[in-house]
């Protein structure tokens, strides 16, 4: 099973679509961010969950004593 790691964003009733559209684009070309959720809440705000595995890098080499 994947590992993630999550970033939640929150966009008043003030931020326009475009602007919210412009700042997840960014986050993902440029963070490697992957929508996960979308919620738009009934007084107007906006809270978006993104997503990105979490690469753990592993041992290349044999640790037996030499």
């Amino acid at each position: 099973m994947a590992d993630y790691e999550y970033l939640v964003l929150n966009f008043g009733r003030e931020v326009q679509r475009s602007d919210i559209r412009r700042t997840l684009t960014d986050h993902a070309e440029y963070g490697h961010w992957e929508l996960a959720r979308t919620r738009t809440y009934v007084g107007g705000l906006t809270k978006t969950w993104l997503r990105r595995r979490i690469i753990r890098a592993r041992r290349t080499y044999a640790t037996s004593g030499v």
